[in-house]
């Protein structure tokens, strides 16, 4: 993971549909950007303690500006809510160097790509860089209401506009997605590619799997879940720093660590982007995360102390 900050002033702001800002984010100089690939994100740091990632969203092809699309969401924990009151034209902030959990599968025949709401923005990314490349591909964009969305008007103008379908809730139903026909029989070198609000993946998630997708090639990014809490208390022992704490019920271990004194840098508190991937040197973790994969849980040598949890009564963490 690069922990290189950038500099950037907001170019452009813009709002788009109900409650999405759209923001180009420059090079105060106008020099290019580090290059990004289609599924990747950046850290943004909106005040002291509160940082959080976005997709990008823009063509990456064009190394002038990141694009982001920002929902204002009411139950935010802060972030959208602080890019809305504070990402005006001309105000300045920093961000990570671009990192990418969610890229477009190098050997894909065909890609699938659907995106839920807000969770259209990695999936915009993408249909540039497989229109680019002369790729086969479709976009589908599912939402509440055609006047509530975002990307409407770009995704209508750009080059794979034939390639997108959209499906609103409040529509005809002949123009509602129809899953199971989109996704069809599993075909060698087809991939799906899913974001958007929990539920809606889980539902994509689980009508690819029952139609015989591999689980590797239904790629996936969340943007939040909801984080169960709950269990009996457990002990970890920090090895580096040698301490050992009291993990309550309804605490988590970075909680936990915090009270003694062990900082542990965190992001979405969500077991979503991260940040708080620790190695676990002993014990077995009870994984509540979206982020490691599934072959990465079974081998139960890591884990995101921001919401997960031990089965056994002791961990030991190389922290």
């Amino acid at each position: 993971m690069s922990d290189q900050v950038l500099k950037v002033v907001v170019r452009k702001r813009e709002e788009q549909g109900d409650g999405v800002v759209v923001l180009d984010l420059a090079d105060p100089l106008g020099q290019p950007l580090p290059a990004f690939e289609a599924g990747a994100h950046v850290d943004v740091h909106l005040k002291p303690g509160l940082v959080r990632q976005y997709s990008l969203c823009g063509d990456p092809a064009q190394p002038l500006a990141y694009r982001l699309g920002v929902l204002k969401d009411p139950a935010s924990r802060g972030g959208s809510l602080a890019v809305h009151e504070l990402l005006l034209e001309g105000r300045e902030i920093e961000i990570s160097a671009p990192r990418n959990h969610f890229p477009l599968a190098p050997d894909a025949r065909r890609s699938i790509l659907i995106g839920g709401g807000i969770g259209i923005t990695p999936m915009v990314a993408m249909a540039y860089a497989l229109n680019a490349r002369d790729s086969d591909f479709e976009l589908h964009y599912c939402a509440r209401s055609r006047s509530r969305s975002a990307f409407l008007e770009e995704l209508g103008n750009a080059a794979f506009a034939p390639r997108l379908h959209t499906h609103f809730d409040d529509e005809a139903d002949a123009q509602k997605l129809d899953l199971a026909k989109v996704l069809g029989s599993p075909q060698a070198g087809v991939h799906v590619y899913v974001c958007g609000p929990a539920g809606f993946m889980d539902w994509v998630i689980a009508q690819a799997i029952a139609q015989g997708y591999a689980d590797d090639h239904v790629h996936r990014e969340y943007f939040q879940i909801d984080v169960d809490a709950s269990g009996a208390g457990f002990e970890v022992h920090a090895a580096r720093s040698g301490k050992t704490v009291q993990v309550a019920e309804g605490q988590s271990i970075v909680e936990a660590l915090g009270a003694v004194g062990i900082k542990v840098e965190i992001s979405c508190e969500q077991g979503v982007c991260g940040t708080c991937l620790c190695d676990v040197l002993e014990g077995e973790p009870d994984h509540r995360d979206v982020y490691l994969t599934d072959e990465e849980k079974q081998a139960n040598d890591q884990i995101l102390v921001c919401c997960s949890r031990a089965k056994s009564k002791k961990l030991v963490l190389d922290i």
